[in-house]
């Protein structure tokens, strides 16, 4: 049965879309969203090793920040498409502006310096050691008594 493209390709897609199997909508429109930052961890003797997916991601596009003891990877994309008849007048302009980010907890002790990160074919490849907590050393401080 053909039904106008807003309801999608049923009437009732957005009604069990919440219950049998959730989609993440875009904006309003009935596609699904890719899903971005799928991420695989693996554990070494010396570290982790992430690989988070970021199809259609260039490298000037991501960014990592470590801040108390958090690493965020955050990646934006900005696309337009326009398209234009003989005169100059637009048939269809299409924008997209979108930004995802992602926290890890790598601990405190961990330095910017001691995590690597490479970006190639979509991937970016990040290695963080491990680094055991120092146990916080007791201190006496005592009083001076004047007398």
């Amino acid at each position: 049965m053909l039904m106008p493209s807003i309801f999608g390709e049923s009437l009732f897609d957005e009604f069990f879309d919440d219950f049998a199997r959730p989609v993440k909508k875009v904006a309003g429109y009935s596609t699904q969203a890719p899903a971005v930052m799928k991420t695989d961890v693996k554990e070494h003797e010396t570290g982790y090793e992430l690989d988070i997916d970021l199809p259609g991601y260039k490298k000037e596009d991501v960014q990592a920040q470590l801040k108390d003891g958090y690493l965020t990877i955050t990646a934006s994309n900005k696309t337009s498409n326009d398209q234009k008849d003989e005169e100059g007048k637009y048939i269809r302009r299409e924008r997209y502006y979108g930004t995802c980010s992602r926290s890890f907890y790598v601990g405190e002790d961990i330095e910017q310096e001691d995590i690597k990160a490479k970006f190639e074919d979509g991937i970016l490849k990040i290695a963080v050691p491990k680094k055991e907590a120092k146990p916080k050393v007791e201190e006496n401080k005592f009083i001076t008594i004047e007398g």
